[in-house]
């Protein structure tokens, strides 16, 4: 099963995204994910702002561990930590995987899949999305 899938993360939650596309991936499976920054994240937006802050002061300026600022890439390590990336065979489902921010123009014409089951409307309470927390901790568009 070596198709590519295109998949639109606009409007997905991160969590629930990275644990679905992780398992495909790990199946064997191509993904690339597009609108990488409005996928979404469940919480306050004060407390998810002060937690990735947080998180950023944590390790050295040398030697890691290193904290990512784009969008694209804090999905990236999200989806890594539901792998086995440690594993043979996890870094090559990791390998499989390419997270864009916005829709490049070779996949403007194509079919995006998504997943109504994680849609951020289903949400009763707040959240942010993913290019909003990049802003607040330094990320310059």
């Amino acid at each position: 099963m070596s198709d590519k899938t295109v998949i639109d993360g606009e409007g997905l939650i991160l969590g629930r995204l990275s644990s679905m596309i992780a398992k495909r991936l790990l199946s064997g499976e191509r993904i690339e994910l597009v609108n990488s920054e409005k996928i979404v994240v469940s919480g306050a937006r004060k407390m998810l702002i002060d937690r990735e802050k947080e998180f950023l002061n944590v390790g050295g300026f040398t030697r890691g561990p290193i904290h990512y600022r784009q969008p694209h890439r804090i999905v990236r390590k999200t989806i890594r930590g539901m792998l086995p990336h440690r594993k043979a065979h996890g870094r090559e489902a990791f390998r499989r995987l390419k997270v864009y921010i916005g829709v490049p123009d070779e996949y403007e014409a194509v079919e995006k899949e998504t997943f109504e089951k994680i849609q951020a409307s289903r949400l009763s309470k707040r959240y942010l999305t993913i290019g909003e927390i990049a802003e607040n901790i330094g990320w310059k568009k």
